[in-house]
């Protein structure tokens, strides 16, 4: 039986719907009246990080090469006749993928056709087709695609650091695998990890725009096919607090350096809360924000430029405030973050600038509800979190600058720290 529930939002004077579908999927549908376009993705909780797992009924962890759900996504948009993309060129939709630490999703964009392209998105990836033949052709493509990303400077960034700061956690290794991990992927090891994390306890369908409940339903109830659930263990290693390295460097052709520096979190739970990820994201702005005294004193001693940015990075088992730039004084740039940290421990956070910066992202939450793909993602995201597309807003008032202080003294500590820096290599003098 299919069960369907309205969930209202007095403030947006808004509402969503939260299905059970008879197949076992969980469907959320936003429509949005007068909207021309719709977006839809199909999800599910599998990521890079899942190279190590078991389901219920078995004994032993299986372990496989690194980069798989890439791959495995990759695979997806194949079929035996007409891939996924030439079947999206007939009904106009704009088709895409990614795969994330923790999560794959395939979607599309249509502003007509909604019906034919949600079928086309439920029908690939409901029904895998891989031979070795198409594994090993998949491999050199992938390959290739690995070479091009060691080469992108802001892409190694991340993952230098990421390497500098993690010793153990699988959130060190590229999105992709390495060329050599991916080598070892067959067409088994494919059919193995979609028969695990594609299942309906796993996944969601999360759809935004000019569309109805019973448009949705209509397609599901044709393409969606009752499915065993199954309940997946991962396993990881215990990551220490420490980090690996303080300062990792790597010589690409660069107009400037590019530095990243992160603060890793000693994590006591796996897993973040809503609320701490809105508080680091407030922190972050305050201490380094557009309109922080940090940023623009930065900015005026030339020591940045307007690429600098900051990101609250976080998944299962990882957690790392993140400020990333161009610099020629790098180092610089690290004393002035390490020493406006300091002085915040001190002082604490000014109440007058934590309310206008509470109040900025407020807009920014209230803005994202005008946007079908913020939405549609944002359900996926929520409900893989064990959370309510709504709750942000609730949570977002509730919070004070007593819990940023807070969070600042539990998230950063300048001795586990890291800095990444991508530079040319120097010239012999």
């Amino acid at each position: 039986m299919t069960n369907i529930r309205e969930i209202k939002n007095d403030l947006l004077k808004d509402s969503y719907f939260e299905i059970d579908h008879k197949s076992g999927f969980k469907i959320f549908v936003y429509p949005k009246e007068n909207y021309s376009s719709s977006y839809a993705v199909f999800g599910t909780k599998y990521g890079s990080i899942d190279t190590c797992f078991k389901v219920e009924g078995n004994d032993k962890f299986t372990e496989v090469p690194e980069g798989i759900a890439h791959f495995l996504e990759h695979k997806l948009f194949e079929s035996e006749e007409l891939d996924a993309f030439a079947r999206y060129a007939k009904t106009g939709a704009s088709a895409n993928a990614y795969t994330s630490f923790d999560k794959t999703c395939y979607l599309f964009s249509c502003t007509g056709n909604f019906e034919d392209s949600l079928e086309i998105l439920l029908d690939f990836v409901s029904n895998p087709y891989f031979t070795e033949q198409t594994v090993q052709k998949e491999q050199g493509i992938i390959g290739q695609e690995i070479r091009m990303y060691e080469d992108e400077p802001g892409w190694e960034s991340l993952f230098v650091l990421l390497r500098a700061m993690y010793h153990e956690h699988p959130v060190r290794i590229d999105i992709a695998g390495t060329v050599e991990s991916i080598s070892h992927i067959t067409a088994d090891l494919l059919y193995e990890c979609y028969n695990t994390f594609y299942n309906p306890a796993n996944m969601a369908l999360a759809v935004a725009g000019n569309v109805t409940v019973e448009q949705v339903l209509k397609i599901a109830d044709k393409m969606l096919k009752p499915k065993e659930s199954k309940e997946i263990e991962r396993k990881f290693c215990k990551e220490p607090a420490t980090v690996v390295e303080k300062t990792a460097t790597k010589n690409l052709s660069v107009a400037m350096p590019i530095f990243a520096i992160g603060f890793k979190e000693d994590i006591k739970t796996p897993l973040r809360t809503l609320k701490e990820s809105m508080e680091s994201g407030i922190l972050l702005d305050i201490l380094a924000g557009p309109t922080s005294s940090l940023y623009e004193e930065m900015l005026n001693d030339n020591l940045i430029n307007t690429t600098f940015d900051t990101e609250y990075f976080e998944g299962y088992g990882y957690s790392a405030h993140i400020f990333n730039g161009e610099s020629n004084e790098y180092e610089k740039v690290r004393e002035r973050i390490n020493s406006e940290i300091e002085k915040l421990m001190e002082t604490g956070v000014d109440e007058e600038a934590f309310q206008r910066i509470k109040k900025k992202h407020y807009g920014s939450l209230i803005m994202d509800f005008d946007s079908v793909d913020s939405i549609s993602n944002s359900l996926i995201s929520a409900y893989f979190n064990g959370e309510g597309l709504f709750d942000q807003l609730k949570i977002l008032e509730s919070i004070t600058v007593e819990d940023i202080n807070r969070r600042l003294k539990e998230a950063f500590n300048i001795e586990n720290s890291s800095m990444s820096v991508i530079k040319n290599k120097e010239e012999r003098v």
